[in-house]
């Protein structure tokens, strides 16, 4: 019997992860911080602070999961980058990972992230750019992910790395680039920005937790890129749905400062993804922003709808 725990389960890319895992796994165990209301009977969800390590290891010893899928982290939008939490769960991810492989886990896959590469590189491909963090956040990343990788070597654990670049989708937090320009224009509200001509690998979030899972699935090795493949710019984004909300007049490119030593290029190589674990997006950057801002307007008539 296959049993797939995924961490920070209730989170963005982790509530698009469940169904996914519930078509591939005999048994679905999602783990959260908080308390979730279940509505899947097919999912067991579990109330646990993976920063306490006798809950960690109640937890694995309890439900002895063959693979397990990682997600949990400190992702507050402006402050996970320097975030001292980032040391936290560095620490936490590597009793998560020891303890699942002492309880018989035989398959792990950690989820990185795109700044463990040197961004100056702009084209990142996992054989072949230099790995040089430069925030805590990258570097605390990439140091999860030398040591899993050195402890499967050495246990005969079965482990792979998805270094995730740019999701966006539902449930995305509004301070990010994507929903803080659709909220802005669904206020009627000038959508202020940078001049936008820094080229990003987005990647819809359903696609991005399709990768994950495929990922998991397989027997592929060591760190895969998880995105698109396609670098846009973020006016081109701004603009695109400016004309999905009828409102492109409100897009105020240049009117705040771009931060400072911002690369004007991060992409992804998506050749493993695509040629060693067989995965292909689903949604194109045109349907992904459609279905985006589908759900940003009817979250906004949900919200009004309980303010009444």
């Amino acid at each position: 019997m296959t049993k797939v725990i995924v961490t920070g389960a209730g989170g963005f890319l982790g509530r698009h992860c469940l169904p996914l895992l519930q078509a591939s796994f005999d048994e679905v165990h999602a783990v959260s911080s908080k308390e979730i209301q279940a509505t899947d009977s097919h999912v067991h969800w579990h109330a646990v602070d993976l920063l306490d390590p006798k809950q960690t290891r109640d937890l694995l010893a309890d439900i002895r999961a063959t693979h397990l899928l990682h997600l949990a982290w400190y992702t507050v939008p402006g402050k996970y980058w320097t975030a001292t939490e980032n040391l936290e769960w560095l620490r936490a991810s590597l009793s998560l990972l020891r303890v699942f492989a002492e309880r018989g886990g035989q398959r792990v896959v950690g989820v990185g992230t795109c700044a463990e590469y040197d961004w100056q590189d702009g084209f990142c491909s996992e054989s072949t750019t230099a790995l040089a963090p430069a925030t805590l956040y990258g570097a605390c990343k990439h140091a999860l992910q030398l040591v899993t990788a050195a402890y499967a070597r050495q246990t005969g654990l079965s482990a792979a790395w998805g270094r995730l670049f740019f999701p966006y989708g539902p449930y995305e937090r509004p301070e990010r680039f994507i929903p803080s320009v659709i909220c802005s224009l669904l206020a009627n509200e000038p959508a202020r920005m940078s001049h936008g001509n820094q080229r990003r690998d987005f990647v819809f979030v359903e696609d991005a937790a399709a990768a994950l899972v495929s990922l998991l699935q397989s027997n592929v090795s060591g760190p895969v890129n998880i995105a698109s493949g396609e670098a846009v710019t973020l006016r081109e984004i701004a603009y695109k749905i400016g004309e999905l909300l009828d409102r492109s007049e409100l897009i105020k490119p240049g009117t705040i400062e771009a931060m400072p030593n911002d690369p004007p290029l991060v992409s992804a190589d998506v050749k493993r993804l695509r040629e060693e674990v067989g995965w292909r997006p689903r949604f194109d950057l045109n349907e992904g922003l459609m279905r985006t801002v589908e759900w940003w307007q009817s979250s906004r008539i949900k919200a009004s709808g309980r303010a009444k």
